[in-house]
């Protein structure tokens, strides 16, 4: 079942590990890209140094950030890897959850092609792991880009996250850690605002 902007419009730490075992859906060219959301970053404006939005300071790029919850909100980082995030938090409450990591569910040949520009059966054991296993990564496999997903509201029918269905559910246990690759943002570096599913093989190493 997709999951409603309720479910979006509350604490941040609180979604970013409910998001864990969802599955995110990105509906193009007709074909159903999916994955299984397995680690995630927090970030909140209001106190949060390695937040675009830091000190609720509102930009263009950053404005979705202050909007409904539910929606994305999708960057570019080195000029190159989109980054994709879901706003959280009451309207006007800059906040989001960047996803970090999934594994590949369904459009696994799409995924390869748009990693490796060569079939799912033809890659190694590590291509398949470094398949989906970062921001930069997992937007360039399900063909999530700034220019087309930015601001798309995830209740709709293009990009969207779902429950799992019923075979799928299982229990895992999640780790808590600091984020990655933030080094300026000061005592933020601290946050414990990381989460990933423990013994997941597609979560980043970095």
């Amino acid at each position: 079942m997709k999951l409603k902007r309720e479910f979006y419009n509350r604490y941040t730490l609180d979604v970013a590990k409910d998001l864990l075992g969802k599955k995110l859906f990105h509906y193009i060219n007709g074909e159903k890209l999916i994955g299984k959301i397995v680690e995630v970053e927090a970030y909140i404006g209001e106190i949060d140094k390695a937040a675009h939005c830091y000190n609720n300071k509102m930009t263009k790029r950053t404005k979705v950030m202050f909007g409904e919850p539910g929606y994305s909100y999708v960057y570019l980082i080195y000029g190159m890897y989109n980054c994709m995030n879901i706003v959280t938090e009451e309207k006007g409450q800059a906040a989001a959850v960047l996803i970090r990591g999934i594994e590949p569910i369904k459009g696994k040949n799409i995924m390869a092609y748009n990693r490796y520009n060569k079939p799912f059966k033809d890659l190694t054991k590590k291509q398949i792991i470094n398949l989906a296993n970062g921001p930069g990564k997992l937007s360039m496999a399900m063909s999530i880009t700034k220019e087309i997903n930015n601001n798309m509201d995830l209740c709709g029918n293009i990009l969207w996250v779902e429950n799992s269905h019923d075979d799928d559910k299982f229990e895992f246990e999640i780790i808590t850690t600091k984020r990655i690759n933030i080094d300026y943002a000061e005592e933020a570096v601290d946050f414990p605002w990381r989460f990933y599913i423990k013994d997941n093989i597609f979560v980043s190493r970095k």
